[in-house]
């Protein structure tokens, strides 16, 4: 089974700690929607077997219409073999989820809203620039539940200024809401970004890591005892709501990523696209792919499987280190997984290498301790 990532590049406006690839003028987006299609037949060889995900990111992919969306999706269907009933998701903002759009979205095959609420308080919105405002994120939530069954909300901590008292309360009205999936996330300071001159301006105070930590402990606790699994770091979900798209990355599978710097992977290799729309679309109409591939050696395998096997529920199995990397691999990673064994960061369970929870806030850190360098 494999997964297409569509990546819209528009957003209504720029958000202060995003560093993803996106564009505010929307005057190309006809001409991007049609180099998407036409990349999607361009790379139709490289899917063999059955697409069981389509996931539409960005960006704002809300901001298309319905009637681009669902022509990309059936750009999808003309030149893949997808499952029956897909799991298909738009990324959205609350501010272009009015009711009668989330009607009419209800009526297209998307089956997953995922929606970037971030925060519900105004406060935390306006320092992070987001186009919406906490009544919106309220308001599109309630209608949304109405429509759609399979809904998940994007919640950021470590926010300046934001206390815990607040992040308890983002985290309670989620969960009023009965929702069944939400994703959370740390702030970041990224280069290139607002956030990152705000902060060096003495504008807003730096991140303090571990408010973060803390809060994150806040969030698996509160979301735990109300039936979530904490299946990777970020993602949270009821049992049967867990997203299959995201899932696949972490398991290693199959996906194909359209669209200016989306990536694809397919198991010995991956790839990406330009972060350049005016390009992306140029090679796209001339029939070029505009990108860049990369073989993947036994020992980026082994240290990509480490890290995303530590964040998830799943863990590093080490059989599968063994029999897929060798036993000097296996050998490596007991030595190098020992002493964080002993700090309790990891626990070897089922023949499964997995973080405790006094290690999962750590998790990538401790992965890179375990990567295997030459």
């Amino acid at each position: 089974m494999s997964g297409i990532y569509i990546h819209i590049p528009f957003c209504k406006q720029a958000c202060h700690y995003c560093d993803f690839h996106f564009s505010t003028q929307l005057g190309k987006k006809e001409a991007m929607v049609q180099a998407i299609a036409k990349e999607l037949v361009l790379r139709k060889s490289e899917i063999d077997d059955e697409v069981e995900t389509i996931y539409f990111g960005g960006g704002t992919p809300s901001v298309l219409s319905d009637v681009e969306i669902e022509f990309l999706i059936q750009s999808v269907y003309d030149n893949y073999k997808v499952i029956d009933h897909p799991e298909i998701t738009l990324e959205a903002n609350p501010d272009d989820l009015t009711k009668n759009r989330i009607i009419q979205l209800s009526k297209c095959p998307i089956n997953r809203l995922s929606i970037g609420i971030q925060s519900f308080f105004e406060e935390d919105l306006r320092l992070m620039n987001r186009a919406h405002n906490a009544g919106e994120a309220e308001e599109c939530i309630q209608e949304a539940t109405q429509y759609f069954d399979n809904i998940t909300i994007d919640l950021i901590y470590g926010i300046p200024d934001m206390g815990n008292d607040r992040w308890k309360a983002n985290i309670q009205k989620a969960l009023d809401f009965g929702l069944p999936h939400i994703s959370s996330y740390a702030l970041t300071v990224e280069p290139r970004t607002a956030l990152k001159k705000f902060i060096e301006k003495g504008v807003l105070p730096d991140v303090d890591d571990e408010q973060a930590q803390e809060q994150f402990h806040i969030l698996v606790s509160m979301l735990e005892a109300h039936g979530f699994v904490n299946y990777e770091i970020s993602n949270f979900g009821k049992p049967d709501y867990f997203s299959k798209n995201n899932t696949a990355y972490w398991l290693g599978k199959t996906y194909l990523g359209v669209g200016p710097s989306a990536h694809s992977f397919h198991g010995t290799h991956r790839s990406w696209n330009i972060r350049n729309n005016p390009t992306y679309i140029k090679k796209i109409e001339e029939g070029e792919l505009p990108m860049e591939i990369e073989t993947l050696s036994t020992t980026d395998r082994y240290n990509e499987y480490v890290m995303t096997g530590l964040r998830t529920i799943w863990g590093v199995d080490l059989a599968r280190i063994e029999s897929e990397f060798g036993k000097n691999y296996l050998k490596y990673l007991n030595q190098q997984s020992s002493k964080f064994v002993e700090q309790g960061f990891l626990v070897v369970d089922d023949g499964k290498l997995l973080t405790t929870k006094k290690g999962k806030f750590l998790a990538d850190g401790i992965a890179s301790d375990l990567f295997f360098v030459f």
